[in-house]
């Protein structure tokens, strides 16, 4: 193929480090990575950044579009655009919050039908393991959802109910039967039940309705689970220090378990939160500086796989100055990569541990194998990067729907200059161009 298209920097980053160089990009493939002065083939646009950082294009895997049934919540048309806006050029859409949730095929089929001509960005589906559908898992997966999610406590919403640990056996045994991943929002019922529950403004209150026990007690019943049956499961936004040790053990033994966690946790601090600051309010929360210091070592050894947004907004009305009766969901698919490249460097990270985390082990986690890095073969999905500049998050400048979020006049390190899809750049300077987003279906 000839090629049509080069970038060029003088940082790139790819699986074998950061370097000078020039990417060749043909049919919407990367084709070569060649050295910085590489001749330019006859026919080809050259797009020269300087001294911007090429990276590959972010996946997240952990996004709720609540489209259709919610979208007055958000939609694949505005989630795209702040998805593309913020270097995220893959989405994986989780299964509830939207009406009807994806629990069966037919969901499904309704899910791509309304994303199909919305999507900015590349789209995957997860499907729903709830305690009526274990009949229905098998042909989700042979239609093409990446795996499964379940709730073990309350989801919030009443057509997505948890999985009880008996549930959770049967669902996970007919997953694993099929080789397929589940995917699990981990906090135990009984340790929620019983923890102090005191409405009201004040975000110690809420903070002690959501005891870390809840975590740790999910993820150990998971681990064992997973470990009967050899199974292969996620945990969920991963809030809890305590639980490390747990699952670093787990994995040292063999247990097919993975973890993630969210730019929230890994940025902002229990100790930060203004009292009636709903907008804060995510389950399970965002706790104290010393356990978000132990999140960010178990990223640094890989106790923790990956950073995903957890991107779960709703209209404001529904953020009251209640934490007991609010919306619980951080906004932040547009402010994931500054948000998290701004701790990271004060931490000592490096660019390329971002990319490692927000890149490709979200790809791999999917088994997106054509997203996650710059070289040959792989989609040609960059986003471009101004490492050393800064802005300041104002509400008004988000591109998803409701513009509410926890980041609103924080000042930022990373200014995404543009992204690309395939060759084509679908955002510049914060604004994104047409829709070329495809929709995306497991193939392994």
């Amino acid at each position: 193929m000839a090629v049509e298209l080069v970038l060029r920097s003088t940082s790139v980053i790819t699986p074998g480090g950061t370097r000078a160089a020039s990417v060749a990009v043909a049919a919407g493939k990367i084709t070569a990575v060649l050295a910085h002065d590489a001749e330019v083939p006859a026919g080809a646009r050259l797009e020269d950044f300087g001294d911007d950082v090429l990276l590959p294009g972010l996946v997240d895997t952990h996004v709720h579009v609540n489209d259709p049934g919610r979208t007055e919540w958000e939609g694949f048309w505005t989630a795209t655009r702040a998805a593309a806006a913020g270097g995220i050029t893959t989405i994986l859409d989780m299964p509830l919050n939207s009406l009807p949730p994806t629990t069966t095929v037919d969901h499904l089929r309704i899910k791509q039908d309304v994303a199909r001509t919305k999507a900015h960005v590349d789209v995957g589906f997860w499907g729903g393991a709830l305690p009526d559908n274990v009949k229905d898992l098998r042909p989700l997966h042979d239609a093409g959802v990446y795996g499964f999610k379940c709730f073990l406590s309350p989801s919030g919403v009443e057509e997505f109910p948890q999985l009880d640990q008996e549930r959770l056996a049967t669902s996970l045994a007919e997953i694993t039967g099929f080789g397929g991943l589940l995917i699990v929002h981990a906090e135990d019922p009984h340790h929620l039940e019983s923890a102090p529950q005191n409405p009201g403004p004040k975000y110690a209150d809420f903070l002690a309705s959501r005891p870390r026990d809840a975590e740790n007690t999910a993820i150990q019943n998971l681990i064992d689970q997973a470990r009967r049956m050899n199974a292969r499961v996620h945990v969920l936004h991963l809030s809890s220090s305590d639980a490390l040790p747990l699952i670093a053990a787990a994995k040292a033994e063999g247990v097919r378990i993975t973890v993630e966690s969210c730019p929230h946790f890994l940025t902002l601090t229990a100790e930060e939160v203004p009292d009636g600051a709903t907008e804060f309010k995510c389950c399970p929360p965002i706790r104290e500086a010393a356990n978000q210091d132990l999140l960010w070592d178990a990223l640094a050894d890989g106790t923790i796989d990956c950073v995903v947004s957890d991107h779960s907004p709703s209209t404001a009305d529904l953020k009251t100055g209640d934490f007991a009766t609010a919306w619980g969901g951080i906004s932040s698919l547009q402010l994931g990569l500054p948000a998290i490249w701004t701790e990271a460097r004060r931490r000592g990270r490096t660019l390329e541990d971002v990319v490692r985390w927000m890149s490709a082990a979200p790809a791999a986690l999917a088994g997106l194998d054509a997203k996650g890095a710059i070289e040959a073969g792989r989609d040609a999905d960059f986003a471009v990067l101004a490492p050393d500049e800064t802005f300041t998050v104002d509400p008004a400048e988000l591109h998803h729907r409701n513009q509410v979020t926890a980041y609103a006049g924080k000042t930022l390190y990373g200014v995404v200059k543009s992204t690309w899809l395939r060759g084509t750049r679908i955002a510049d300077h914060g604004t994104p161009t047409e829709p070329t987003g495809r929709l995306l279906e497991r193939q392994n």
